[in-house]
């Protein structure tokens, strides 16, 4: 009889290699899984959900396939039908189970799609305090640059780079766009990823419910700064948020045109920078992208309130608007190519 040897797996490697991976687990839980927003909370409570329904179907599977194993292993003594090929009720197990899992995820994704739209302003500040109607909402314009982010606060007149400033327990209404390239603009404890794109204004409500400090940064790859395209969120009370504008007051710089044009270029790991004052028609120009002197302004996009500039290819005209006679030829009346048009190389 020959002796089988058994070779042990080294566990330490393996621990260590695991060691990456529960630093960015790590990470996940303190902002996505812990958020300190009420909209990202709506969010996690979807993930705990739709997990928890995936779940059913997975455990079962999972145990069934052990269970099955074990059962019909060789030398255990099991029935084998070779002539079995149908059973009714296994076939309603096995389809009925999956199907009504599938509902009710559609029906989580159709309900919470439109609850946490991010166009639709807020209706409660958390899960046990209501909209007060007398509280407007805090503007925040973002814009989104090559490779920095850009937090105008129209209603006090300032400006910041790569800091952004919130009072706690107060909506926000962000509306973002970008002045070259496509960028996602996510703050993980605050709300969802939101797309900021030349040429087009998003809106996102959404509120914070703490004070802290936070992360944000881009989702979207953007070029060479993209991996240091990042901004810190703090969260403050009221009187917080006071003194931190009155602080920025003092800072004594203005964004104007040409500030800004100097603030377009590329640059990567900009640190915070401040600006007392900011011009209140800044934003719609980077919108509209004639912030360049002599730059005429495009209509843009904002859920549909604006137009944007009408398509000239005739396949976006309408009947009226098609006239003259089609320069292509019918099928079957296309001239034949030339005898040369084609050489071998």
């Amino acid at each position: 009889m020959r002796e089988q040897t058994h070779t042990a797996i080294p566990l330490r490697p393996i621990a260590i290699g695991l060691l990456p991976l529960t630093a960015l687990l790590s990470g996940c839980d303190r902002a996505v899984l812990h958020p300190a927003g009420d909209v990202a909370l709506q969010q996690r409570d979807i993930i705990y959900f739709s997990t928890a329904l995936m779940l059913l179907i997975i455990v079962p599977v999972i145990a069934l396939i052990i269970t099955f194993a074990w059962r019909y292993r060789k030398g255990n003594g099991a029935t084998y039908d070779p002539n079995f090929d149908h059973s009714t009720a296994l076939e309603l197990v096995i389809w009925s189970a999956p199907l009504l899992i599938i509902i009710c995820l559609g029906a989580l994704t159709w309900w919470s799609t439109h609850l946490l739209d991010p166009f639709r302003p807020l209706n409660r500040v958390s899960a046990t305090r209501a909209i007060d109607p007398k509280v407007k909402p805090l503007v925040v314009q973002v814009v989104s640059l090559d490779w920095k982010w850009l937090f105008i606060y129209p209603e006090q007149g300032v400006a910041t780079v790569n800091e952004l400033v919130l009072p706690a327990d107060r909506p926000v209404r962000f509306d973002m766009t970008s002045t070259n390239m496509m960028n996602t603009f996510y703050a993980p404890t605050l709300a969802g990823m939101i797309y900021t794109m030349p040429g087009m204004r998003s809106t996102l409500h959404a509120v914070l419910n703490r004070p802290g400090t936070f992360d944000g940064l881009s989702a979207n790859y953007s070029g060479a700064g993209f991996s240091k395209m990042h901004f810190v969120l703090y969260g403050v009370n009221d009187r917080g948020f006071e003194s931190w504008v009155a602080r920025v007051k003092a800072s004594g710089l203005t964004l104007d045109t040409n500030r800004y044009l100097a603030l377009e270029k590329p640059s990567e790991g900009v640190k915070a920078m401040y600006f007392s004052s900011a011009d209140p028609t800044l934003f719609d120009r980077i919108f509209r992208r004639c912030v360049h002197p002599g730059t005429p302004c495009m209509s843009g996009m904002h859920g549909g309130s604006h137009e944007m500039p009408k398509p000239e290819g005739a396949i976006f005209k309408g009947a009226a608007e098609k006239t003259g006679e089609s320069q292509t030829p019918p099928p079957g009346r296309q001239p034949s190519p030339a005898p040369n048009s084609h050489q071998e190389r």
